[in-house]
């Protein structure tokens, strides 16, 4: 068993600053799926990619069922730097695939079988698929945050689910009471 970190933000959202220089990571907000000692793993929500999940399961060879009446047409998200050509999928209610973590009410699942699922037309009804994710070492994302790299706020499945990708930016600034044109980039030190 591993100590827990001194603080957890697992089930969270990290909201980029405006000082964010990383170029992966700049005008994001990451939704944290994992955060231990050893460190954290999360996904990008807002920055969709060209591929939507219909390319994705043709590219991985799954043929989506004729039944299926939506299509598929949603983007896959770039989730992040890591693993690029992995993918990762945040999907509510959890269900029971092989490899799924759950994070409060929402589950993060890298096997494949969610997918197939998802092209039988048995998947579960909501669901964010990324390539890639986030990922930090050991004190590594605790560093960033003394440094004024990112706000955190508890995640709004609403936000991953039913807000638009251009629109989840603000609408997490908005649960921290924060108006996106007031935010500076550096903190103030007496």
């Amino acid at each position: 068993m591993t100590d827990s970190p001194a603080i957890d933000l697992s089930n969270q959202f990290l909201i980029a600053m405006p000082n964010m220089a990383d170029p992966n990571f700049a005008g994001v907000v990451i939704y944290v799926c994992e955060h231990t000692p050893e460190g954290a793993l999360g996904l990008v929500i807002n920055r969709p990619t060209d591929l939507t999940l219909a390319g994705l399961l043709e590219r991985i060879e799954l043929d989506i069922d004729d039944v299926d009446t939506d299509g598929h047409t949603e983007p896959v998200f770039y989730g992040g730097p890591v693993q690029t050509d992995r993918g990762f999928v945040l999907h509510a209610p959890t269900g029971k695939y092989m490899s799924t973590v759950e994070v409060g009410e929402l589950a993060l699942t890298t096997s494949r079988d969610v997918l197939q699922a998802v092209a039988e037309g048995d998947g579960p009804p909501r669901l964010l698929v990324t390539l890639g994710y986030s990922g930090w070492g050991a004190g590594q994302l605790e560093e960033e945050l003394s440094d004024n790299a990112w706000l955190t706020v508890m995640a709004s499945p609403d936000i991953i689910f039913n807000t638009p990708p251009e629109q989840r930016f603000n609408a997490a600034l908005k649960l921290l009471g924060i108006d996106p044109i007031m935010l500076a980039g550096e903190a103030g030190h007496a």
